[in-house]
């Protein structure tokens, strides 16, 4: 191979690592304001960029015009932040590996280009994790999907996939009467199913098949695992709710030493799916408002479209569903209708205060 050639090689992998570094550059800075994660991708694409300065050869060695590349239809779909994130580190490791690779033959540094490679690594786990949690701070419509209650005759996984062509942001599925295998062999299913879209998808109280099936996190009760124990077995960015019923175990979960990262709050109104529980009423959701300001909560217990407007009043942000999408004789529509129901009184009530 001529050394043109290898000047080529190298001009394009710089181009491409440059590229990609600077679009999780930007996700970093500019949506997640982290200081710490933006100033070592730009260090890292300032290091790759200089080597066209020490070595002026690459850029004269350039011919984009004749590149039979240009030709090769890209058939990448991006249909999330995630799968952005996830495209570009990959983008950034291969052409590091490359340059590594031909950088040899022109006594390029590859040292400190593996120890960018390896570095991106640690970056990338850390942005997928960032970006789940950010996904759970702008989620507005909660399904929990469960076939106990569920209208006979109706297709679960097809209301599954109408409420995410609806909108919906977290799908939890809960399996109260189940055993474990047919559980798992759902929730996979589910998985499936939710990993084209961007919302997240919650396993009910289990954490075991939560991690088998490669949920995003787990939805725990009161007398669930605890959310401490849970914390110690599950890597970083998974997600862990906790479910809550009265102010007392909103202050309990508060000042535990370990945080759960979103609550539950209710149930608001009786609800069939929680039979057990006394209604919690309006009056936790107010409470939920003035107390719960820097964790995400989501008042849940027989909300529909009928009362909304009434959970929103006192204060709630974020809703989540069972019998209101389940049941419904068109979950797109009802998951729709709710999420811009939910919306757009929120901006009312903002504009109000």
């Amino acid at each position: 191979m001529q050394r043109n050639d290898i000047h080529r090689i190298i001009d394009a992998n710089i181009n491409r690592a440059s590229e990609a570094l600077r679009v999780l550059e930007d996700w970093s800075r500019y949506s997640k304001d982290d200081l710490k994660i933006s100033e070592k991708l730009k260090q890292i694409r300032h290091s790759i960029n200089s080597l066209l300065l020490t070595y002026p050869n690459l850029v004269m060695s350039r011919e984009s015009v004749s590149d039979v590349g240009r030709d090769i239809e890209n058939n990448s779909k991006r249909k999330s932040v995630r799968d952005i994130i996830r495209a570009n580190c990959k983008r950034v490791e291969e052409a590091l590996r490359v340059l590594s690779e031909y950088g040899q033959l022109i006594d390029l540094n590859t040292k400190i280009l593996e120890e960018n490679r390896y570095e991106i690594y640690t970056i990338e786990k850390e942005l997928l994790k960032n970006e789940k949690l950010l996904r759970l701070q702008n989620a507005k419509l909660y399904l929990v999907a469960s076939r106990d209650n569920l209208t006979s005759g109706k297709d679960f996984l097809s209301i599954i996939e109408k409420s995410l062509e609806g909108g919906v942001d977290i799908i939890q599925l809960r399996e109260k009467n189940e055993n474990e295998t047919k559980i798992l062999k759902l929730a996979k299913e589910i998985k499936r199913i939710v990993s084209g879209s961007e919302a997240l998808f919650i396993i009910n109280d289990r954490v075991d098949l939560a991690l088998a099936c490669d949920a995003d996190g787990v939805h725990l009760g009161q007398d669930d695992f605890p959310v401490s124990e849970a914390r110690k077995i599950t890597p970083e960015g998974f997600i862990i709710g906790l479910s809550t019923h009265s102010p007392e175990q909103g202050v309990d979960a508060l000042h535990a030493t370990h945080l759960p990262d979103y609550f539950g709050v209710g149930p608001v109104f009786p609800t069939p799916t929680k039979p057990d529980y006394k209604a919690a009423g309006l009056e936790y959701v107010s409470w939920a408002k003035d107390n719960l300001k820097n964790i995400p909560w989501f008042a849940i217990g027989g909300i529909d479209e009928g009362n909304i407007n009434k959970v929103i009043s006192v204060g709630a942000e974020r809703i989540a569903v069972v019998r209101a999408i389940m049941n419904s004789k068109d979950p797109k529509a009802i998951t729709k209708n709710l999420k811009e129901k939910l919306i757009e009184n929120l901006k009312q009530y903002a504009q109000s205060k």
